[in-house]
């Protein structure tokens, strides 16, 4: 089970094995309302292209197996804060909290303008906020914003 940073880590570690096998660096898993991993995944981007991210990926399969009733009570952790589409993605879902360990912004910053991820300047709270049920947000986690970046470094150059 463990707490939000425990889980952040795992992040981290499914990051680290999707850039092993070739994909982005990004991780995601959701947890059930007894902190019970449910599901995880790491980012498709070479069988999915621009779309692959992990956390559309944990969110589509939630939805497929669980009821919007059961994922109000489960969390999406991720390793770097959700974008747009992915932010869109958990709350038609229904998953009623996400967790991430570094912001887009300093994404951002390790990115540069690599077409593979030219990222929107638009939080997801922002996102959660334009929708008709409520979102709980935690992040970003200072504390690990450098381990979660160090999965990036060299990898957008």
């Amino acid at each position: 089970m463990g707490g939000d940073l425990d889980h952040l880590r795992d992040t981290i570690r499914i990051a680290r094995r999707s850039r092993e096998a070739g994909n982005h660096p990004f991780g995601a898993l959701l947890a059930g309302p007894d902190g019970t991993r449910l599901l995880e995944s790491g980012n498709s981007h070479a069988a999915d292209g621009g779309t692959g991210h992990a956390e559309l990926n944990v969110a589509r399969e939630a939805a497929r197996r669980f009821s919007p009733d059961f994922l109000a009570d489960c969390t999406l952790y991720t390793s770097v804060e959700p974008c747009c589409m992915c932010a869109g993605a958990c709350y038609w879902a229904g998953i009623g909290t996400v967790v991430y360990g570094m912001t887009e912004k300093r994404l951002a910053v390790l990115t540069g303008d690599n077409p593979e991820n030219l990222t929107l300047d638009l939080p997801c709270e922002t996102v959660f906020a334009a929708g008709q049920r409520p979102v709980a947000v935690r992040g970003p986690f200072p504390e690990i914003e450098d381990e979660v970046a160090e999965g990036h470094r060299g990898f957008w150059n």
